[in-house]
């Protein structure tokens, strides 16, 4: 069993920071990519920031010199810094991440499997 929990959302006002942390936990063999997406009320999920196994991180526009994604590769965990927070930021966050796990007994290949976190509340608000 494999699961994902983001940690550290909250209220804040415009132009402040917050820090949100995703840690993996259970039976891991190895994570691949991970990423950050976010869903406003109304409006669809959409991707944050990714960070691959190699540390090679991608941004979306709108977050772009603000927001910095990171991982703790040891402790299975990934970070969020976000910076100069905007009303439009304001979001549920969830973390996602896609693990591989090695042959089973009798199969001729591992497979990859992706999860996701049950979310975290970001409001930026005055």
């Amino acid at each position: 069993q494999v699961q994902l929990m983001e940690s550290g959302g909250g209220l804040v006002q415009p132009g402040g920071s917050l820090r949100l942390s995703c840690t993996a936990s259970g039976n891991i063999f190895r994570i691949n990519d991970m990423g950050w997406y976010r869903q406003a009320p109304g409006m669809q999920r959409e991707l944050v920031a990714t960070i691959t196994s190699g540390g090679v991180t991608t941004y979306a526009d709108s977050v772009k010199g603000r927001f910095t994604i990171s991982r703790e590769y040891r402790k299975n965990v990934m970070h969020l810094q976000m910076d100069s927070l905007k009303p439009e930021d304001t979001a549920v966050y969830y973390c996602n991440a896609e693990f591989f796990m090695p042959p089973a007994n009798g199969l001729p290949a591992g497979r990859n499997f992706e999860r996701w976190g049950q979310g975290t509340q970001v409001t930026v608000s005055s």
